[in-house]
């Protein structure tokens, strides 16, 4: 039996469907927010937009204009907005109970085996999995503490162009210096080696790849490294936040070497890339690359819920009871969600329909970029996505970007912006994205790029 509609019934059907956006009860909501909310609310001032409900791969807003959705909550929503299979067991959860600290229930013990069963190989019958608090950044704090406990260092190597979170362990592995200077002094012993970028460094990949496991070669090796002792790696297999920075082949691999030949930790950051956005369970999955520890969050609770987790190697299980603790650990719901969704993955082949519908919308990008030198790269796994924009110098075209941007909302795509200068397009739509609105979408892109790009001239 199949878990659930097919990807094809479970959208509306009149999108994309816009007029004259923002709405007067958008505006309206808008305005109350500004009045009330806190000065940190960020998305409404790229995106003016108050949300009614959502269906699969599309939103409604408080006027009744439907768009079509390419940033699923930044990665959250992978099987989609209001998915009736993983609702199913929601409703029915939720009418039970809701939060059961770590106690034992067959929500918890389900999602854990199930997490064991899309693994990385090396993971798979030798994991063990720490549920935190309700952000990506929980997962990152467990993952900085888990390898301080197993070793007898303390510092970490982190990535330039990275993002881990806010908190203040995950923010001093991030690599935003604007996200960290008022909060400075953070972790110690954190430095920050290149991550290879070969658009960027002017390199050929391979020799991109090089100057970065160079450079985490004499950080660990150096005697005058300058990080005393290192306790872990930590890295995005693919930068989200950063750009959707694909790393050429090799990199991973090497980072596993460096880290086994020094024995530090590996941990891989899935927030972003896994459950499926890449193609793959795990973008790590790419490289065929097994870390020693894995954060996950995001679409981890399946339509929304927050959770998140740590996935570890058994050997490094060596923490006492209470030794990593929080009180949102038993999220039940959301566990029955993250097993619903993981179902609907597997049942609806969407990883494999991720694959193909990302190079579908590749190969739309570098037909555009075959018509402009604005559009200079275009990379990406799966459903995970980047373009990278440049002005009329070269230089990183972020007010492209933003003109994109503001086009595509006004006709009925909602899509948003990565990159340490905002010049890169990211494209993350949910795994549910049919190929006909991908279509639909594809057009008004490339519609908004001629018009950004007239623009700019």
């Amino acid at each position: 039996m199949t878990a659930g509609p097919p990807i094809d019934e479970i959208h509306f059907d009149d999108a994309p469907n816009v007029d004259n956006v923002p709405g007067p009860n958008t505006q309206a909501l808008l305005e109350k927010q500004a009045d009330i909310d806190s000065s940190a609310v960020a998305y409404p001032n790229d995106i003016p937009i108050a949300f009614e409900e959502g269906k699969g791969a599309t939103v409604r807003d408080a006027d009744g204009n439907t768009y079509i959705d390419l940033f699923a909550g930044i990665g959250v929503l992978n099987v989609g907005h209001s998915n009736p299979y993983v609702l199913e067991a929601v409703h029915e959860q939720a009418d039970k109970f809701v939060h059961t600290v770590d106690f034992p229930t067959d929500a918890r013990l389900e999602l854990i085996e199930k997490l064991d069963e899309i693994a990385p190989e090396g993971l798979q019958g030798n994991n063990r999995v720490v549920f935190g608090g309700p952000t990506g950044s929980d997962a990152i704090e467990a993952s900085i503490k888990l390898s301080k406990y197993n070793s007898e260092g303390d510092g970490l190597i982190a990535f330039r162009g990275s993002y881990h979170g806010a908190t203040t362990g995950a923010m001093s592995v991030t690599s935003n210096t604007k996200l960290k200077k008022h909060y400075a002094p953070l972790l110690s012993d954190v430095v920050h080696a290149p991550y290879p970028y070969p658009f960027r460094d002017g390199k050929s990949p391979e020799a991109s790849v090089d100057h970065a496991l160079e450079e985490v070669q004499a950080i660990l090796e150096d005697p005058y490294g300058g990080l005393a002792n290192p306790a872990g790696i930590i890295v995005e297999p693919i930068q989200g936040e950063g750009g959707i920075v694909t790393p050429p082949a090799g990199f991973l691999q090497g980072l596993r070497d460096l880290a086994d030949d020094n024995d530090v930790t590996l941990v891989f950051d899935e927030i972003q890339t896994g459950l499926g956005r890449t193609g793959e369970w795990w973008a790590s999955d790419w490289e065929g690359v097994t870390p020693d520890a894995m954060t996950s969050a995001k679409a981890l609770g399946g339509v929304g819920f927050p959770l998140s987790a740590t996935m570890y190697k058994e050997e490094l299980d060596t923490w006492g009871s209470g030794d990593h603790a929080g009180t949102y650990r038993g999220h039940v719901v959301g566990m029955r969600a993250g097993t619903r969704a993981i179902e609907y993955i597997q049942d609806h082949d969407l990883l494999a329909h991720a694959r193909d519908l990302g190079e579908y919308i590749q190969d739309r990008l570098l037909e555009a970029a075959d018509e402009t030198d604005h559009l200079a790269d275009v990379r990406g796994k799966g459903l995970f996505i980047g373009a990278e924009f440049v002005d009329s110098d070269g230089n990183p075209g972020d007010d492209i970007v933003d003109a994109i941007q503001q086009y595509c909302f006004e006709h009925g795509v909602l899509i948003w912006t990565a990159g340490r200068h905002g010049n890169i397009l990211r494209i993350i739509p949910p795994l549910v994205l049919t190929r006909d609105l991908a279509e639909t979408a594809l057009d008004i892109v490339l519609e908004a790029i001629d018009h950004a790009v007239e623009v700019e001239a």
